[in-house]
C-alpha cells in the first residue's frame, strides 16, 4: 500500500477510487485514509466535524516563524455522476492516453494531490517555509459547505490565527485564447443568493380560462428574465481581467474586448464572443437564473399561485437590495420576492500576493501571462473570507488547447493531464517557500 508518496498522481488516483459523491458525501474513508498518509510521514493533524461521517482534518507544518501560515486547503467531495456516459468509470481512476480520468479529477481531488504532494515534499526533504503551512480537506463544499469548511470557521476558527492568505481553488490552470496562454488568478467571487419570487393571480376551475393567471404571468415573467440581461457593473476587477487580456491579444480582438467596458456597447458585444462573451458577461452582470419552477397540484384547478426559484449571484461592490431592484425593473411585475444571501465578497480583494503567484507561473511556463480573475460561482473561500483570509485560487495546471476544462468540471469523462499533476504541485510548493505575507 502506497505510503505518503510524494508523487501527486499516485495520490489522486487513491482519492478518486474513494466515492465521495455529495449527497451523501460519505467523506470519512477518503479523510482516514489522507489521515493514515500524513501520520506515516510524520505530519501533525486533527480532525473535527459535526458527524462522524463527515469529518475534515487539519494538518500543519511548522516554518522558520519569519512570515505569517499558509493555508492551503481543498475539499474531497465530488458531485453526482448520475445520467452521464463516461468511457471509463468515475471511479476507477484509470490512466489513458495521458490522463488520469475520474470523478474529481479537476474538482478537486486532483488539486488536493497537489496539496499532500506539496506537504510530503516539505517533509521529505527537510525544507523550512518561511511560515507555518496549514492544510485542511473538508467535506462538503459541493452542498454548501456547512459540514466542511463552514464548521471549522464557525467551530474550530483557533486552527486558523494568524493566517491571512489562502490557496484553493480554483485557478492557476492554462485558458487558451487566440494562441495565447491565460491563467486566471481567483482572487474574488461573487455573492450566492436564492431568490423565490411570488406571482398570485385568479383561481378557478380548469375548463374556464382566466386571462392573466398566476401561470400565464409566470410565462411572462420566464421569458423577459430570458431575454433581458440585467444592467452592466464594470467593477474595478473586471477592468483589470479585461484590460489585462485586451493587451495581449491581437488589436482587433484587443479592441473588442476594451469595448466591453462601454456599459452601452457591452451586451451588443458579448455575443460575438462565443464562450468567452459568456464568461465575461457572468462578471459584469449580477444574474439571476431560474432554476425551479412551482405552480399547480391538480390539473382541472387553475392554482391562484406560482413560484420561481432562482440561482442568483451579486457582484463585489453589490448588494441583494441592489439585485432585488434590477430584478423588478426587468419582470415589471407585482411579485414577492424573497431572498436567503450567503457570506458576502469583499468589495475589493487583497491583490498583495498576485505578482509573486503570477511570478511563479510565468517561470514554469515562459508563455503564461496571469490574469486576475473573478469567479461568477462560490466555493469555500467564502467561509474563509469570514475570518479575513484572502483566497486566491490557485492549483496550477497547464492544459492542452484541445481540453475543455470549463465543459468537463461536473461533467462525464472528467480528467487531468498527468503532467498537469506535477506542474502544480511545483508551483505550489514554489509558492510555500516565496510566501512572505
Amino acid at each position: 500500500m502506497m505510503t505518503h508518496s510524494p508523487d501527486p498522481v499516485e495520490l489522486l488516483r487513491a482519492l478518486l477510487r474513494f466515492d465521495t459523491t455529495n449527497p451523501p458525501g460519505a467523506e470519512r474513508a477518503c479523510i482516514e485514509w489522507i489521515a493514515g498518509q500524513l501520520d506515516a510521514a510524520g505530519i501533525a493533524f486533527s480532525q473535527h466535524g459535526r458527524t462522524p461521517e463527515r469529518p475534515n482534518l487539519v494538518a500543519r507544518l511548522p516554518g522558520r516563524g519569519e512570515a505569517p501560515p499558509l493555508l492551503l486547503y481543498g475539499h474531497v467531495d465530488v458531485v453526482p455522476t448520475d445520467g452521464q456516459s463516461w468511457t471509463h468509470p468515475p471511479f476507477s481512476a484509470t490512466i489513458d492516453q495521458g490522463f488520469v480520468w475520474g470523478r474529481g479529477a479537476l474538482d478537486m481531488k486532483g488539486a488536493v494531490a497537489m496539496m499532500l504532494a506539496t506537504m510530503f515534499r516539505l517533509m521529505g526533504e527537510r525544507m523550512k517555509p518561511p511560515g507555518d503551512v496549514v492544510l485542511a480537506v473538508v467535506s462538503d463544499e459541493e452542498a454548501g459547505g456547512i459540514e466542511g469548511a463552514g464548521f471549522l470557521v464557525e467551530h474550530h476558527f483557533g486552527l486558523f490565527e494568524g493566517i491571512r492568505h489562502a490557496l484553493g481553488e480554483l485557478g492557476g490552470f492554462t485558458q487558451h485564447v487566440a494562441g495565447r496562454r491565460f491563467y486566471p488568478i481567483m482572487v474574488a467571487e461573487k455573492q450566492f443568493c436564492r431568490v423565490r419570487m411570488r406571482i398570485r393571480g385568479e383561481s378557478g376551475h380548469g375548463s374556464i380560462p382566466v386571462l392573466g393567471s398566476a401561470i400565464g404571468r409566470l410565462g411572462t415573467i420566464l421569458r423577459r428574465l430570458d431575454r433581458q440581461p440585467l444592467p452592466v457593473h464594470v467593477t474595478p476587477l473586471a477592468r483589470q481581467m479585461i484590460t489585462t487580456m485586451a493587451r495581449h491579444l491581437p488589436p482587433a480582438q484587443g479592441l473588442v474586448l476594451r469595448s466591453l467596458l462601454r456599459p452601452t456597447l457591452t451586451d451588443r458585444l458579448l455575443p460575438r464572443l462565443g464562450v468567452l462573451g459568456g464568461n465575461l458577461s457572468a462578471i459584469l452582470h449580477n444574474t439571476a437564473t431560474p432554476t425551479i419552477i412551482e405552480a399547480g397540484a391538480k390539473v382541472n384547478v387553475i392554482p391562484g399561485e406560482a413560484a420561481i426559484e432562482l440561482d442568483a449571484r451579486i457582484l463585489p461592490g453589490q448588494t441583494v437590495d441592489d439585485l432585488v431592484r434590477e430584478l423588478r425593473a426587468v419582470v415589471r411585475e407585482d411579485v414577492e420576492i424573497e431572498t436567503e444571501p450567503g457570506p458576502p465578497s469583499p468589495a475589493l480583494p487583497d491583490m498583495s500576493q498576485f505578482e509573486m503567484l503570477g511570478g511563479i507561473l510565468r517561470e514554469a511556463d515562459p508563455g503564461a501571462i496571469p490574469l486576475p480573475f473573478l469567479l461568477p460561482a462560490v466555493t469555500d473561500a467564502r467561509h474563509f473570507t469570514r475570518l479575513g483570509i484572502q483566497t486566491y485560487g490557485f492549483t496550477p495546471m497547464r492544459l492542452p488547447p484541445e481540453l475543455p476544462f470549463s465543459r468537463l468540471i461536473h461533467a462525464a469523462d472528467e480528467r487531468i493531464p498527468l503532467e498537469a499533476l506535477e506542474f502544480g504541485t511545483r508551483a505550489m510548493l514554489e509558492a510555500v517557500m516565496r510566501y512572505r505575507g
